[in-house]
């Protein structure tokens, strides 16, 4: 009887929700699905490339410069990992920029540091984690059980935590001088920066964890129909925990990686990032109103919005023209989705 419930929660994929005449053709079935939308993202990115080389020349194409693309989308793109999963399943969090920058200013601490100096210099990086996994615990109680709007609730902690970092720091930047922890986190593997290969195994983590475990089936569920998710068994209020502390989890990683790339704490590190974030992972096609998440579109979403950044920043264009490109992505990113999420009922009618 349970196995039949949870049968019925699982979500359908892309394949079910093609009309009978288009499941005859695999490679149109694929290019209307996830394959589709990526590839979509794959030839956005390519083009972004091809007018950066042509507007910047040697200043963009160069390896240095593709470092740096990749240096700046790390930290958002750990972050947008975890955010990442907590969209899908129906929720939101506003909270990860503030988050990260009480992780940085807990973890500069210079009792922490002394700490890390006579033990380890994996001690700032656990505090900085711990910090993270018990904001987003908070997150999680409030929602699942306190039965608060995850926007309220996360917009709270935005506040209250960025607040926090200040009244803990005194508003005033914290250095960096445990140098076990600047050498790991300015090292190099492959000729590659360490930042890069965090994100790299974040997001093969993310990736395996939503596609191929009942954790990840779970999550797409209860995105598409929580009581529907609830009624087939799923413990829908610790999942929902779950998920809060995952995001926390990838902010104080993200928090790390900003000690290790600035060598400082402060309350303002990740100042208005939750946007950057939300932006790629809905740009990369997970659905705001959950049911659908993509581990690959959210990379590709970030590495997309950093080539933006940077293209900008070759060609000294304003800051101000930057952030309304951004926005005019993200809307025409939602109007789409919006688009799509109406004709999938049709189909279903077909």
């Amino acid at each position: 009887m349970s196995e039949q419930k949870t049968k019925a929660a699982e979500p359908r994929t892309d394949a079910t929700d093609e009309p009978s005449s288009h499941k005859s053709n695999p490679v149109r079935s694929a290019l209307r699905g996830s394959s589709g939308r990526n590839l979509g993202l794959i030839i956005a990115l390519a083009l972004l490339i091809v007018v950066g080389g042509v507007t910047s020349g040697d200043r963009f194409l160069n390896v240095e410069n593709m470092l740096t693309i990749l240096r700046y989308a790390s930290i958002i793109g750990v972050v947008s990992i975890g955010v990442t999963f907590v969209i899908t399943a129906g929720g939101i969090d506003l909270s990860v920029g503030s988050v990260i920058g009480l992780t940085t200013v807990v973890a500069s601490l210079t009792s922490v540091q002394l700490a890390a100096t006579q033990s380890s210099w994996i001690l700032m990086v656990i505090v900085a984690l711990a910090v993270g996994a018990g904001a987003g615990l908070i997150n999680g109680v409030l929602i699942a059980y306190g039965n608060v709007v995850a926007f309220i609730a996360t917009l709270a902690m935005l506040v209250g935590a960025r607040g926090l970092a200040e009244l803990i720091s005194g508003r005033s930047t914290q250095i960096v001088s445990n140098r076990d922890f600047l050498q790991v986190m300015r090292s190099e593997l492959l000729g590659i920066p360490i930042l890069i290969w965090i994100f790299v195994i974040v997001a093969a983590a993310g990736w395996f964890l939503l596609n191929r475990t009942t954790f990840g089936r779970r999550t797409i569920a209860i995105g598409g129909n929580l009581e529907a998710s609830r009624l087939a068994g799923i413990k829908v209020k610790r999942h929902l925990v779950y998920l809060y502390v995952l995001a926390g989890l990838t902010s104080g990683i993200g928090g790390v990686m900003f000690l290790g790339r600035t060598t400082a704490g402060t309350s303002t590190h990740g100042l208005l990032l939750e946007l950057d974030v939300i932006a790629a992972v809905v740009v990369g096609g997970t659905l705001l109103i959950g049911g659908r998440g993509t581990i690959m579109g959210t990379v590709l979403g970030v590495l997309i919005f950093s080539t933006l950044v940077n293209v900008f920043t070759q060609n000294n264009l304003d800051t101000s023209i930057q952030a309304l490109a951004r926005g005019l992505i993200l809307v025409g990113a939602v109007l789409l989705q919006q688009r799509f999420a109406a004709r999938g009922p049709r189909r279903m009618k077909s």
